[in-house]
This record gives C-alpha cells, structure tokens and sequence, in this order.
C-alpha cells in the first residue's frame, strides 16, 4: 500500500523470500497462502486507515481459515508498533520500514540459495517499466510531514550502485526508468558532499537500453538546476518534472517551513521552464494548512490559475501526530472549508487541464505501449508517468506492450487521450 518507494521495497522482499524457494503472488485478488504480507502506508490519516482497515480485513480471512500468517511491515508499523502489536492481535508479525529482511531470516529454507543482492527484486511493474529509489529519508521537515519521524534523515544511494542496478534492468528489458526519492534535490549532498542528481542521471541516460529517464519528488528550495541542462540535452531524460510546492502564499509557505518564498518560486519555474521548452510539471498543493486565510487560498487559485500546470494533485491538510504543526499550531480550518476549498482548486485544474488537453489534438507522439484492454493499447508519452498521469488509447495498434509507436491525437478526453497509429 501507498507510494512507488513502499513498491520497491516490496519487490526487493519478493526476490529474498523466492530465494529461498517460496512461490510468491504479487496483490491477488483473494489473498491467500500460507503467510499474507501487507506493507503499509502511514503517511496521512486516510492511508492510515486504510492500512488498518485491510489488516482487519485480513484477520477475518485467517480466522475463517482462508488464510495461513498474517505479516506487516511499512511505513505505519516503523511509526506505531507498539499500539498496534496490542490492538492487532490478529497481525502473527510485526516490522517497520527497514527491519522487514528478519521475516526472510525467520523463514526456513526450502532451497540452497544466494542472497541476492541488496538492491536486487522481482518487478511487479510491467516488464518494459521500473522504478528507481536513489535515497531515502528526508531533512527537509515541513512542518505537516511526518515522513522525516518514519523515514529518518536522508541518505543517498551510491551513484555505482544505482548505475548497476538500471544496467542489469536495461539488459533485462526495462526501458523506461522513474527515478523517485523523498528529495531528489538532495541526493548527494550526504556522501559526495555536492548536489550529483545531474551527475547520476547523466551517467545513467549512456547505459544502453535505457530509452526514458522520468524525474520524481524534487523539492523547490535548493533545487539543482544543472539537472536542467541534462533535461534539455538528453533525449533519454523525460521532459517532465515532479516537484511538489505545496503553496504560494508567502504567509502560507513560512508557516510550512518550507523554505522557500513566492518570488523565488516563480522564479524556479521561470527558470525552468525556460531551460527546458516543452517540459511539462507536475506538482501537489495543498489547502486548509493551519492559518491560511481566505487571501492565502485566493491567491493559490489564482497562482494555479496562471501557471497552468501540466499535471496537479492536491489534497486538504491532515494533523499528523508529533510534526511541528501538530505541536506548535491548532488545526483551525474547519473540515467543510477544507473540503471547499479543495474542490475549488481541483474544478479549476480540471478546466486548465481540459484547455490544455484540447490543444493537443492533432499533435504527433510518441508513445509507449503498457497493456490492452480488449483490442485497444493503452499507451503514455514521455509527460506521462505511470497510473498517476494520462493515458492514450489507440485502437488497432500493431505493437506489443513494452514497444514504442508513433501516433497521432484525435481526440481529447479529460482524463486521457484517444489516439491512432501512424504506420
């Protein structure tokens, strides 16, 4: 459950218990076997329950005999261990978000086999598509994340190993690689002691194989701009973005401890989008924070409103226990507004969205083939990452999944886009 970093560390706990000799079963639809992994999220109160919602779930399933062992890890159980050991009975073992390789220890050995490597793992993404974890952890600690508490400080993966892992993928078949972190912008500034995003991922667009390099979770201030003019002069390096802002308020942003101000963010994006033409961000915002006023969200439509981005998530602030907001702020937007405020601000993304949709029709792109439903491909561009961004349809595709096709759009929906091949 949760993001595409909880995913990785489920494909790395895959490969070491099929190592050992266990068949595995990625998220069937009736869990079943004789032990039931769920890796948790614990990032915000509705990930939370729905994490706790499934182990109760899972607990019915084991009392009426369908299934063997319960097993948690993740992000919920690093943060709240002990309160659930004791209200989840029923949860046979319980890790966290580092410690869950002891389950693989504890398993008896139905085989003689090596350790895999650390960074080694089954992919559950489809063959042509992985992602890419470069560091965990984060220091950045706004003041409603609680990522830091479960996490810990950052700490970036070495460049070599990162550089193995994406050659052994590409040899495999993998084509398009998403490159996510908790910052981006950090990576490196740890063990190199200097900013090497665009170090690590100019070295990885020379691996062969290697036709899409898509960027995740950078973060604004102090945000490296030399990985710009690797963008730009890659064409294996996506032209695409993934930076959360959070707001545009100055009032809002200081109260987040986010570090950054509204001029110097209008002028990242300036920069940015100057730097590399074409390119297309994606961004998360968010509403209801404690103290924003009805100015502070006026002027986050309005930013919202002349930006026109791209791609745009945005969801209403939740307390989380032990951040500096909960400690040092009341949580005063009343949960109507929040909500208000929120469909107000995604209605607008959605016409924005619908406006810039349109003026696609017509354009050539190329696209890479995922799957079919029934006779149609559902394909993405370099602008589109997987399940959170667009999709184009194309009916009488001639290409399997994992092959590129050009094709033409011809029709704009709001959530995707309808599209033919060109032979």
């Amino acid at each position: 459950m949760g993001c595409s970093k909880n995913l990785i560390d489920s494909e790395r706990l895959i490969r070491r218990i099929e190592a050992k000799g266990y068949s595995v079963t990625h998220n069937p639809e009736t869990p079943q076997g004789e032990y039931v992994v769920l890796n948790t999220c614990g990032f915000i109160g509705d990930a939370k329950e729905e994490s706790i919602q499934m182990l109760l779930e899972l607990g019915s399933l084991k009392e009426a005999g369908e299934i063997g062992n319960i097993v948690a890890m993740g992000c919920l159980t690093e943060r709240y261990r002990k309160e659930l050991e004791s209200e989840l009975p029923e949860v046979d073992m319980m890790y966290g978000k580092f410690d869950w390789d002891e389950f693989v220890r504890e398993l008896p050995d139905l085989k003689a086999a090596t350790r895999p490597a650390e960074w080694e793992r089954t992919l559950t993404t489809p063959p042509h598509s992985a992602y890419i974890k470069i560091s965990e952890g984060c220091n950045r600690f706004c003041a409603f994340c609680a990522i830091p508490l479960i996490t810990g400080r950052h700490k970036s993966r070495p460049e070599e190993e990162i550089i193995a892992e994406v050659g052994k993928l590409a040899s495999e078949g993998v084509m398009e690689f998403n490159i996510i972190a908790q910052d981006l912008s950090s990576y490196g500034l740890d063990i190199y002691k200097e900013h090497r995003l665009a170090h690590l991922i100019d070295k990885l667009a020379d691996i062969e194989g290697v036709e899409w390099i898509r960027l995740h979770y950078a973060y604004p201030a102090d945000f490296p701009q030399d990985i710009l003019d690797v963008m730009a002069r890659r064409k294996n390096v996506c032209k695409y973005i993934d930076i959360a802002l959070q707001h545009i308020s100055d009032n809002q942003l200081n109260r987040m401890r986010r570090h950054i101000t509204r001029e110097d963010t209008l002028s990242l994006l300036n920069t940015i989008r100057s730097k590399v033409p074409g390119i297309k961000i994606r961004t998360t915002l968010m509403v209801g924070f404690p103290g924003e006023t009805e100015q502070d969200f006026n002027e986050l439509m309005e930013f919202v409103r002349t930006q026109k981005f791209d791609r745009m998530g945005a969801f209403a602030y939740s307390e989380e226990d032990d951040t500096y907001a909960a400690l040092n702020y009341s949580d005063d937007i009343a949960p109507e507004v929040k909500q208000r405020r929120l469909d107000n601000l995604m209605q607008l993304q959605q016409e924005i969205s619908e406006e810039l949709n349109e003026a696609q029709v017509g354009n050539k792109v190329r696209l890479l083939v995922d799957e079919y439903e029934g006779n149609t491909a559902i394909c993405r561009s370099e602008w589109d990452s997987p399940e959170v961004d667009l999709c184009y349809r194309v009916e009488n595709c001639t290409a399997e999944p994992g092959k590129f096709i050009e094709a033409e759009i011809i029709q704009a929906m709001p959530f995707d886009f309808i599209a033919r091949q060109i032979q």
